[in-house]
């Protein structure tokens, strides 16, 4: 257990700024900033106060509160619903609040059957377009907005029910050749740019690595499931399908490795890209994503070389002050706490020292930068996803069901 007590106080007076649902909403500011949405919405700042009641660090009548305030609007299980959005982003709430208790035991009920309900409309979808033999949306398989995301929910949910095992081998599907499909590329390529639309500069559209929106988050999600005993044929060989590609665009060398966020066709013919495409090492493109899902590889394949490869390119980052600037940002999504919180992930994971050892300065580097920041209350992008890092670092503990699913970081 890697624990870092002085995080707590700074965590305890986050979460306390973020009590009061009157003076901390986030929908006051519009935007993404809808009450059902994890990512911008007060879903999102419960699953803060859901976790630490559920430590015995925060009170079980404020969480309760913001998850009044989340379920506030119509429920939307429409197409647009995913993990970070609707039906499926309120039942993960509400799951890591029940936990092993009988608590919200009829609202979940409601919900899992709302989300196994658009789980199965868009797993018809994906496999008809399989069928066709057209590439995906990123949507279709993302974690965001897509499948990768709902297996990683129905794998913490109910790891043996049979909408987990169909969406775990839909992402087995994803990953095999296209039928008459250009062998030179993966079979999860998209025919867009990293925004999801097409546009002039991607003309032949990109193969994404990132875990937002990328195939890293589906390589999490199959080794989590291999880890986890799944009964789903053929996650080994995804899983491997994954790993030859990005083994493919590997960047550095064994005691500094890195993967782009993305490439481009034109990359991909060319079969090589500049190192000043080297993403900053956020979670969302970077190296606090990709290099926790080729870990999380390594240990349910088997793999220890990849293991280490991984840790080395966290520990590159966490060591170079020129990475380490280019995420000034507080948040999980593109700042300072993904970053920490992979780190803390994966030494906690192995019992890396190495990386133990800088988890310290990252906490106040997060510090600094939250006394610096203009601070929006949001999940993703602001103070309850940092004030949810520190808290974990501080206590030393992540609880099962784990509120990091959300990111496919466990």
């Amino acid at each position: 257990m890697i624990r870092i007590p002085k995080a707590l106080a700074v965590a305890d007076g986050l979460a306390a700024e973020l009590a009061d649902p009157r003076s901390a909403s986030p929908e006051a500011g519009g935007g993404r900033a809808w009450p059902q949405s994890l990512a911008g919405g007060a879903a999102g700042i419960a699953l803060l106060h859901v976790v630490r009641a559920r430590a015995g660090r925060g009170d079980w009548g404020t969480a309760c509160t913001w998850i009044s305030r989340a379920a506030s609007d119509d429920l939307a299980a429409a197409s647009n619903a995913g993990l970070y959005l609707g039906a499926p982003a309120l039942a993960f709430v509400l799951h890591t609040a029940a936990g092993s208790t009988g608590r919200y035991r009829n609202a979940l009920e409601k919900l899992d059957d709302a989300t196994i309900s658009i789980t199965r409309r868009r797993l018809a979808e994906a496999h008809a377009r399989i069928d066709d033999g057209e590439r995906p949306a990123m949507k279709e398989f993302d974690l965001i907005r897509g499948l990768t995301g709902f297996a990683a929910h129905h794998l913490a949910r109910h790891p043996d029910h049979e909408i987990t095992a169909d969406t775990l081998a839909y992402l087995v599907r994803l990953t095999e050749p296209l039928l008459d499909g250009d062998d030179a590329l993966p079979s999860w390529w998209t025919d867009v740019s990293p925004s999801g639309e097409p546009t002039p500069d991607f003309p032949g559209g990109h193969g994404n690595f990132g875990l937002a929106h990328g195939i890293g988050a589906t390589l999490s999600v199959l080794s989590l499931a291999l880890m986890r005993g799944a009964d789903a044929p053929g996650l080994a060989d995804a899983a491997g399908r994954i790993c030859a590609w990005t083994d493919r665009w590997r960047q550095g060398d064994d005691t500094e490795p890195w993967w782009p966020g993305f490439i481009t066709a034109g990359q991909a013919a060319g079969g090589r890209i500049e190192s000043a495409l080297r993403p900053r090492p956020s979670w969302c493109y970077g190296v606090a994503g990709t290099a926790r899902a080729q870990q999380l590889a390594g240990l349910a394949l088997g793999e220890p070389a990849r293991v280490r490869a991984a840790e080395n390119a966290m520990l590159a980052a966490l060591r170079d002050p020129a990475q380490l600037d280019q995420v000034p940002e507080i948040g999980l999504c593109h700042g300072t706490a993904g970053l920490l919180h992979a780190a803390w992930r994966m030494a906690d994971q192995t019992g890396n020292p190495a990386i133990a050892a800088e988890l310290p300065q990252m906490t106040d580097r997060l510090t600094a930068a939250l006394n610096r920041s203009d601070r929006d209350p949001e999940l993703l992008d602001g103070t309850a996803g940092a004030a949810l890092v520190l808290h974990t670092v501080g206590t030393g503990t992540v609880a099962a069901p784990y509120w990091d699913t959300f990111l496919a970081l466990a």
